[in-house]
């Protein structure tokens, strides 16, 4: 017991010390993950509900950047703007084909992307 106390202290203390990109590029490592542990379990009991909630959960992110990125006071440049705003309007529409018609493979660009971003995310935080 005593370990698991330590590892949430841990927890906390990094979630109070991330900046705004880690805390993202962290949530889209997360939801990509979720995403994979869906196909890498793909027709086995359950799977289904796993697959909601990681569609949810990875929705629930994209609705968040999108909301922020159409705030005037985002300081990010128009043309990223407005290419992360098409990129998760695609997210949407794949998320909404996926919950439609579920394959397995359908998740591998939410995955991707999801990761690359992430990518990106850290990488512009060490400069």
């Amino acid at each position: 017991m005593f370990a698991t106390q330590q590892i949430e202290a841990y927890r906390r203390t990094q979630k109070v010390s991330m900046s705004g990109r880690e805390i993202e590029a962290s949530v889209l490592t997360q939801a990509a993950l979720k995403l994979l542990a869906c196909q890498d379990r793909w027709g086995t009991e359950g799977h289904e509900n796993r697959l909601n909630e990681a569609l949810r959960f990875n929705q629930l992110i994209w609705s968040i950047f999108q909301t922020e990125l159409a705030k005037p006071e985002n300081p990010l440049p128009k043309n990223i703007k407005e290419d992360l705003l098409s990129l998760s309007a695609f997210i949407d529409k794949r998320i909404f084909e996926i919950m439609a018609f579920p394959e397995s493979d359908k998740l591998t660009i939410l995955i991707n992307i999801n990761l690359n971003i992430a990518a990106g995310l850290r990488g512009a935080d060490k400069d």
